[in-house]
């Protein structure tokens, strides 16, 4: 019995591996809490450990380093170090519909309390799930909250700094934002992403349940091709951020691991992160299953320090807080 289900879940991690990111009705079952990829094969190794099911025990450890990727463990986590506080203060945050139906004072006492140099904003729009969206302003209130941040908008993204930009903003894609900022003597390129969601919650025995999902990966498909393409014409240090929608064990988010620009592979900021499972979904949630949220560098910029932090309330994504630092910034800090 215990060989039969070290089969059955080597029969079907081999599906997701081969499936997953490259055949769009898997979306919906790699929307799985990524933890299910350590703890099942974890479960088997503990119950042959206790029959003495040694095949089974094999296989299911063989099953847990072929998807280690998916679970979203982060065991750098475990290594003692200290966070940089040097660089630049960011943080990237899914507002879940800018405020919808809230207190804007306590909105904006929020974010001025977040204390950053540069905000990366997501949802900033008005709507409801599945539904129709609509465009908002509120740039009044924002350069009011933010009297000393240059302020860009578009593709229903903020993107607000201390340090001034190079140029308009570029639309990233239809859901993303470049903005590129003037930091000392060089350029710091940020990306505000915000991927869309794999499907509507409604009945999946339906025939609309599988068109609205094909149509979403689509989407989804083009997001990421718009993001890529930029990024590897992009010759100035990059930092990418915000809600992605996708977790490990989405096969999506290998092409942010596989992208490669003018300076090199994207990092992922979660190696400097202390959290052992990392997870920025749900925040309303008392138990966080995913990480739907990232951070990556390139071109030599670096992440000092990075961790979540509560939203308060105010949405269902937790904060993103990190640091980073460019080679401009370095080369000056060693002056």
């Amino acid at each position: 019995m215990l060989l039969s289900c070290a089969l059955v879940w080597a029969g079907f991690l081999a599906l997701h591996l081969a499936l997953n990111g490259r055949w769009w009705p898997w979306l919906a079952v790699s929307l799985l809490p990524p933890l299910v990829f350590a703890a099942v094969p974890l479960a088997l190794l503990a119950a042959a450990a206790a029959t003495g099911g040694w095949a089974a025990g094999a296989l299911a450890a063989g099953c847990l380093l072929a998807g280690w990727t998916q679970n979203g463990i982060n065991p750098r986590a475990l290594a003692r170090r200290s966070d940089a506080a040097e660089g630049l203060r960011l943080v990237s945050w899914n507002t879940q519909h800018w405020n919808q139906g809230g207190d804007p004072e306590r909105f904006y006492s929020f974010l001025r309390s977040l204390a950053a140099d540069v905000y990366v904003l997501q949802e900033y729009l008005n709507g409801f799930e599945g539904g129709e969206v609509w465009d908002i302003d509120d740039e009044e209130r924002i350069r009011a909250a933010f009297p000393e941040h240059h302020l860009a908008v578009d593709n229903n993204s903020v993107t607000l700094s201390r340090f001034p930009p190079v140029g308009p903003p570029v639309p990233v894609g239809a859901c993303s934002l470049r903005v590129d900022l003037r930091i000392g003597d060089g350029i710091l390129s940020t990306y505000n992403v915000h991927i869309p969601v794999q499907l509507t919650v409604m009945n999946p025995l339906r025939p609309a349940f599988l068109r609205d999902m094909r149509r979403r990966a689509a989407a989804r498909d083009r997001e990421y091709t718009a993001l890529v393409a930029d990024l590897r014409d992009n010759p100035h240090p990059v930092l990418v951020t915000g809600d992605f929608n996708t977790s490990a064990a989405i096969g999506d988010i290998r092409r942010m691991r596989g992208t490669r620009g003018a300076h090199g592979s994207l990092r992922d900021a979660i190696g400097v992160c202390r959290s052992l499972c990392p997870a920025s979904w749900n925040a309303r949630a008392r138990l966080r299953l995913w990480r739907i949220d990232w951070a990556f560098t390139g071109g030599g910029a670096r992440v000092g320090s990075y961790r979540f932090v509560d939203a308060a309330g105010l949405s269902d994504h937790l904060v993103q807080e990190l640091t980073v630092t460019t080679p401009h910034l370095r080369e000056r800090g060693k002056n």
